[in-house]
């Protein structure tokens, strides 16, 4: 059997492609996927919704048991209430407080740093990326929350490369206090409603009763599937 002859590509890297190949579509011709649209600016508080229950569905799927074990969870930047719904109804008792009111049901106007101690055995929160990336908020959201009393397990919903950011002493603190381990959803959240969500997000959990000890530990990894109350595993 004859190898297929090299020719054709050696006229068009040369030049020297006939009229006949001229036409012929290219793969920089291909359409492309139109990329996300990012908004101009940030929201007023940094408000972004969990609107979609399967992240805190799914979480609770895998350490549903530990959450149970701290007896009532904290959900300090509640928003609409979007987390703290989805908590109640699968009969965890949930604090609930925010900056500004915005409607969740049966919750308190607080500034998360005014509190010096955690009103939940667990805190389990989408956190105001302004107040905790390294750039603006320098990690102080993530740093007060590590010196609070009264919490065994912490989960904060984040940016998949949220942790690898080191400017302005967040590269210390998360080398001083590793989170535990992460869940890398495999799946993507629209916290804009508008579609095309940009980012894969993941669970960061730091776990005080860690089995493998705290602090300078490397963290875990592991996945993450959607998970729905009416059917296990959503694709």
């Amino acid at each position: 059997m004859n190898a297929p002859s090299a020719k054709s590509y050696f006229r068009a890297i040369s030049g020297q492609a006939n009229k006949a190949d001229a036409g012929a579509p290219l793969l920089t011709d291909a359409p492309l996927s139109p990329r996300p649209k990012r908004e101009a600016s940030r929201r007023a508080e940094d408000f972004y919704p969990t609107a979609q229950p399967e992240a805190i569905r799914a979480l609770f799927s895998v350490d549903g048991a530990r959450i149970r074990e701290c007896g009532t969870v904290w959900e300090p930047a509640c928003g609409d209430g979007a987390l703290v719904r989805e908590i109640r109804a699968m009969g965890m008792p949930c604090c609930a407080s925010d900056l500004v009111d915005r409607g969740c049901p049966d919750s308190w106007t607080a500034d998360f740093y005014s509190c010096l101690r955690s009103r939940g055995g667990a805190i389990i929160t989408n956190p105001p990326f302004s107040e905790i990336n390294a750039r603006d908020g320098h990690g102080r959201w993530l740093r007060h929350t590590l010196t609070m009393p009264g919490w065994d397990y912490l989960a904060l919903l984040l940016s998949w490369d949220w942790p690898a950011a080191r400017a302005n002493g967040l590269g210390k603190l998360m080398d001083d206090q590793p989170f535990s381990w992460c869940y890398l959803m495999r799946w993507k959240l629209d916290f804009t409603g508008e579609g095309n969500p940009a980012q894969r997000n993941a669970w960061f959990v730091w776990d005080r009763r860690d089995p493998r000890g705290n602090g300078r530990v490397d963290p875990g990894f592991r996945w993450l599937d959607r998970v729905d109350a009416r059917q296990e595993v959503l694709l």
